[in-house]
Formats: structure tokens, C-alpha cells, sequence
């Protein structure tokens, strides 16, 4: 047998309403800051290709990312040598700084910073790469701007 409810009362409540005035013109409040968001990095690479990058990616000969990872750019370098293996290395920002990790690479990253030695990268690690620093891939490179 089907279950009958009893209608339920709803109370209105009534208020008077003012009538719309006249509006004051007054100059608009400026809008708010934008929130901090990530720097634009761009990427010059030996091969002559410019990248313009902002947030993750991967480098690379056909880079692919893992199938639980996501990232905002996949760059491919024109290798004809094969230095540079499938997926080189993968970058991004941290707090408006630009780093790189390289992915477990055959031939390896370097960065050469502005007036620093240069520091081989260990697989797995991400390190800080200031504007102005090469990052060598194997036998290609970009400069960081």
C-alpha cells in the first residue's frame, strides 16, 4: 500500500520593499590584485625553437608523461643524434622559481648557472635553475629567460 504524506504548510512571510533611489555616480573601486600565479619562463633551445612555459612539462625526443602524471606542456627536441632520450627531463615552478629534474636520462642534465660551476644533475632530484643558466640535455640546450 502506497505511503500518502500529509500537505506540509509553508508560512510566507511578507516585507515592504523600498523603492529603488536614485544612484550616487561615483568612480568604480579599483579591482583586486590578482592572486600571485606562475612566472612565465621562456626556453631557448639550441635547435632554434623558443618555448614559452608556464607551469609542468616534460622534454624530450617523443616525451610522454606516466599515465597518473599530468602536466601542461610536452616539448620536443629534433635530435638527430638521439642524445636526448624520450622523456629527458621534466620542469616546472616552485613558488615563481623555475626547476628542472632530470628523468632518468641515457646521457644526462647539466646546469650551468651565470658566474657558478656547473652542476650535474642526480636523477629524481630538482634543482633551481636562475634566469640566464644553460641547461645542457645530453648534446641539445636551452637558456632559461
Amino acid at each position: 500500500m502506497p505511503v500518502v504524506s500529509a500537505p506540509v504548510e509553508v508560512p510566507v512571510v511578507s516585507a515592504p520593499v523600498d523603492a529603488p533611489g536614485p544612484v550616487p555616480l561615483q568612480a568604480p573601486e579599483p579591482a583586486p590584485a590578482p592572486a600571485p600565479t606562475a612566472s612565465l619562463f621562456v626556453l631557448q633551445f639550441s635547435t632554434g625553437e623558443t618555448i614559452s612555459a608556464l607551469g609542468t612539462g616534460l622534454i624530450g625526443r617523443r616525451p610522454l608523461p606516466q599515465p597518473t602524471e599530468r602536466v601542461d606542456i610536452l616539448v620536443q627536441i629534433n635530435d638527430l643524434g638521439r642524445s636526448v632520450s624520450k622523456s629527458h627531463l621534466e620542469f616546472g615552478q616552485y613558488d615563481g622559481e623555475f626547476w628542472v629534474s632530470d628523468r632518468y636520462s641515457g646521457n644526462g642534465t647539466i646546469i650551468r648557472r651565470p658566474d657558478a660551476v656547473a652542476v650535474r644533475c642526480e636523477p629524481g632530484r630538482r634543482y633551481l635553475v636562475p634566469r640566464g643558466s644553460r641547461v645542457e640535455i645530453a648534446d641539445q640546450f636551452f637558456i632559461l629567460n
